[in-house]
Order: structure tokens, then C-alpha cells, then sequence
């Protein structure tokens, strides 16, 4: 058993089985291995994103319709102003009404009419998928055969008729002259 110590570091792996020259199995750092894993980043779960709290509005769905500041609803022309306390403490009511109002309002509300809306688009997508699109599928391919029944029958029936009837009426002239 001479070299026994040698034997030993001949047998020892360069790398650990589970971790490769191009990167961890797991976490991949090649490109190929990173362009798998983001293909798994795109097809996760759309109920595990996160919500961003800052920007509530990224669609800007309510830009126009819902932004209602102190200046859009209250203003004095010139020659006709209040006292600027008056000004202020008026700025300061409503704005501070409007935010706790709506806050008040969403905190009873809000959570019960988004289980409402939840469940009504639910129901939407529900009938869509399973009733909607299926009905149009099957209406578009029973109308195909219907259109080739009706095409069969317009070319055995109609076309000689008209056929016929052109080749009567084609020797008929017009001639419009004019007398002064």
C-alpha cells in the first residue's frame, strides 16, 4: 500500500459532484442554464407577484376620472377672495376629508366589493372560457359545412339560371338619342 496518501488525492474531485465549472446545478451562472431558468421565472404563479404599494395605478386606469384636488373643485376669482386663514383652513378640510373619507369608505367597503368583483369576473372568465369560445368554435365549424351545402346548391341551381338568363338578355341594345 505504498502511495495509499497519493491514491487519496487522485481519487478527489476537482469540483464537488453538485456544484460544475459553469455554475451551481440549482443556480446557474451559464447562459444556457440562466435562459432556462428564466423561462421558470415567466411561467410562475400570477398570484405570487408582488403588489407594488407606491404606484397603485401602473395601467393609469383612473389618470382622469377619480383625481380631484382642492384647486379642481373650490377656487376664487380675482377681486373676490376670503380671508387667507379662511383659505387655508378650507384647503385643509377638504383635502383632509377627502383622504380619511375614502379611507374610512375603503376600509369597510373596499374589501367586501373586491371579494364582488372577484367573483364577478370569476364568473366571466368561467363562462368565457368554458361556454363562450367553445359556442363560437362549434358555430364556426357547423357554419362551414352549412357554407358548403349553400355553395353546392347556389352553383347546381342558380348558375345556369343565370347563365341562361344573360345569354337571353345579351342581344338586347340601348341606344339613347337626344332631339333638340
Amino acid at each position: 500500500m505504498t502511495g495509499g496518501a497519493s491514491d487519496e488525492g487522485a481519487e478527489e474531485f476537482i469540483h464537488s459532484p453538485f456544484i460544475r465549472k459553469q455554475g451551481n446545478i440549482y443556480k446557474p451562472n451559464n447562459k444556457s442554464m440562466d435562459n432556462d431558468s428564466l423561462n421558470e421565472k415567466t411561467m410562475q404563479d400570477v398570484h405570487t407577484k408582488e403588489i407594488d404599494l407606491v404606484n397603485r395605478d401602473p395601467k393609469r386606469l383612473n389618470e382622469d376620472v377619480v383625481k380631484v384636488d382642492f384647486e379642481d373643485v373650490i377656487a376664487e376669482p380675482a377681486g373676490t377672495y376670503s380671508f387667507d386663514g379662511v383659505w387655508k383652513a378650507s384647503f385643509t378640510t377638504f383635502t383632509v376629508t377627502k383622504y380619511w373619507c375614502y379611507r374610512l369608505l375603503t376600509a369597510l367597503v373596499g374589501i367586501p366589493l373586491a371579494l364582488v368583483w372577484g367573483i364577478f369576473f370569476a364568473i366571466l372568465s368561467f363562462i368565457h372560457i368554458w361556454a363562450v369560445v367553445p359556442c363560437v368554435k362549434s358555430y364556426l365549424i357547423e357554419i362551414q359545412c352549412v357554407s358548403r351545402v349553400f355553395s353546392i346548391c347556389v352553383h347546381t341551381f342558380c348558375d345556369p339560371f343565370f347563365e341562361a338568363m344573360g345569354k337571353c338578355l345579351s342581344s338586347i341594345r340601348v341606344s339613347v338619342t337626344k332631339e333638340v
